[in-house]
C-alpha cells in the first residue's frame, strides 16, 4: 500500500483499513466494544491485532488513539507497517510479535476530540485512585481564563492570558495548562476521578496479551509537539537511569534523534501525571519494559492550545452556531494531523527506523 493510502479521514474509514490490513496479514484480531457510537453512528471499539506468536518471549506493542485525534496519524501508521512485508518478517525473523491496539480512545478519534467520552484525557488517567490525586494551584489559576464565557474570546480575556505568560513564560504555561488536573471535570486535559472505559480496557487487553512475554516494548504514537514531522522520541519509562538508558541505546544509537525524557526537562513535552504506559508495571509484572512515546510535531504550541481551547469550549456549548462549531472541528483536526503526502512520507519513515530499532532493542542488538 502506498503511503498516502494508509491514511483515512474518518474513523470509520481508518478501522475498516486497519482491520483489512490485520485480515490481509493473516493476524490475529480481537475487538473490545466501546459502548457509545461513534460520529456517524458507527460501532467503535479498542481494536487489537497480534502479529507473531501468542506465545513469544519478546512482544512490541504499536498504539494509536491515545488522544483520539491523534489516531488519524497513529492509525495510517499501522495500517502501513501491516502491509510491509519486510517489516513483519524482519520481526518474525527475530521472534518478536507484534501487538496493534487500534484507537485507544476510539470516541475522541471518531468525535474529532482528544479526549475520551467521559472528557477525561488518558495520557492523565492512570492514577492510583484509592490516593488523594494530585493537586494543581496553577491549572486552578487558569481555568476561567482557558474556557471564558463567549468564543471567540474578546480582547480583555487574551491581554489577561498574555500577561500571566509574560509573567510566568511560555514553558510554565504549558505545563500549567498541560500536566493534568483532577478539579475540572469541564476542563481541559482532565485526568478524571475513577479509570476510563479505555484505562479499563488497556488493562484488560494488557493482560490478555502480556501475560507470557518477558521483555516488552510500547511504541505509542502522538502528534502535536515540536517541529512539523519531525517525530520526537520521549521515554515513557519510569524516572529509573537503566531504564533511560536502555531507550536512548535502542533509539538513539543511530545518533539521528536523541530520546528525550520528561523528568531531565529535555523533551518538548511537560512532566505529566497518570501516565498510560505505567499500566505495563502492573498488568506485566514479569517484563523488564522499554518505551517511548513517539511525538510527530505539527504546529506551535500557541495554536495547539487554542484549538483545544476553542473545542473544549464548544463541548460546553452544544448550542454553538453550526458554521463556528465546524470550523472549530476543523481545526482541530489540522492542528494534530497533517493532511499532505510530503508530512505522512516523513511520518512513515521514521516510523519504520523506529520500529526496525525496536526489534534490534528486544532481542538485544542495539
Amino acid at each position: 500500500m502506498n503511503i498516502p493510502d494508509s491514511f483515512s479521514h474518518s474513523y470509520a474509514t481508518a478501522r475498516v483499513k486497519f482491520l483489512e490490513a490485520a485480515a490481509s496479514a493473516g493476524a490475529r484480531i480481537q475487538s473490545y466494544p466501546h459502548p457509545l457510537p461513534g460520529f456517524e453512528g458507527e460501532a467503535l471499539a479498542m481494536d487489537v491485532v497480534l502479529d507473531g506468536s501468542p506465545d513469544a518471549e519478546k512482544l512490541l506493542i504499536v498504539s494509536s488513539a491515545c488522544h483520539g485525534v491523534e489516531g488519524y496519524c497513529g492509525s495510517g501508521v499501522q495500517v502501513h507497517a501491516l502491509h510491509d512485508p519486510t517489516w513483519r518478517a524482519q520481526a518474525a525473523a527475530r521472534g518478536v510479535a507484534v501487538l496493534y491496539i487500534h484507537a485507544l480512545n476510539p470516541y475522541g478519534f471518531s468525535h474529532i476530540r482528544r479526549v475520551t467520552h467521559e472528557n477525561v484525557d488518558i495520557n492523565r488517567n492512570f492514577q492510583d485512585f484509592s490516593s488523594p490525586l494530585p493537586v494543581k494551584p496553577a491549572y486552578r489559576e487558569l481555568h476561567a481564563l482557558l474556557l471564558p464565557e463567549a468564543w471567540p474570546p474578546g480582547p480583555e480575556n487574551q491581554a489577561a492570558l498574555d500577561a500571566h505568560i509574560a509573567r510566568v513564560g511560555m514553558k510554565a504555561f504549558q505545563a500549567a495548562v498541560t500536566s493534568g488536573q483532577h478539579e475540572f471535570p469541564d476542563g481541559l486535559f482532565f485526568g478524571g476521578t475513577g479509570p476510563t472505559w479505555s484505562n479499563v480496557t488497556l488493562r484488560q487487553v494488557l493482560r490478555d496479551y502480556g501475560g507470557r512475554a518477558s521483555r516488552v516494548a510500547w511504541i505509542d504514537i502522538h502528534t502535536g509537539l515540536g517541529p512539523s514531522a519531525v517525530g520526537e522520541r520521549i521515554c515513557a519509562c519510569r524516572d529509573e537511569p537503566v531504564a533511560l538508558a536502555r531507550a536512548r541505546a535502542w533509539w538513539g544509537s543511530d545518533g539521528s534523534t536523541p530520546v528525550t525524557s520528561i523528568y531531565d526537562g529535555s523533551s518538548t513535552s511537560a512532566l505529566l501525571t497518570g501516565l498510560m504506559w505505567n499500566s505495563v508495571y502492573t498488568e506485566c509484572p514479569q517484563a523488564e519494559y522499554t518505551g517511548i512515546a513517539l511525538e510527530y510535531g505539527t504546529y506551535p504550541m500557541e495554536r495547539m492550545i487554542a484549538a483545544m481551547r476553542a473545542e473544549q469550549w464548544l463541548q460546553l456549548h452544544p448550542q454553538a452556531d453550526g458554521v463556528m462549531a465546524r470550523r472549530i472541528k476543523q481545526d482541530m483536526l489540522d492542528m494534530f494531523y497533517v493532511d499532505t503526502d510530503a508530512w505522512k512520507a516523513r511520518i512513515v519513515d521514521q516510523a519504520r527506523t523506529t520500529l526496525a530499532q525496536a526489534v534490534q532493542g528486544l532481542c538485544g542488538l542495539s
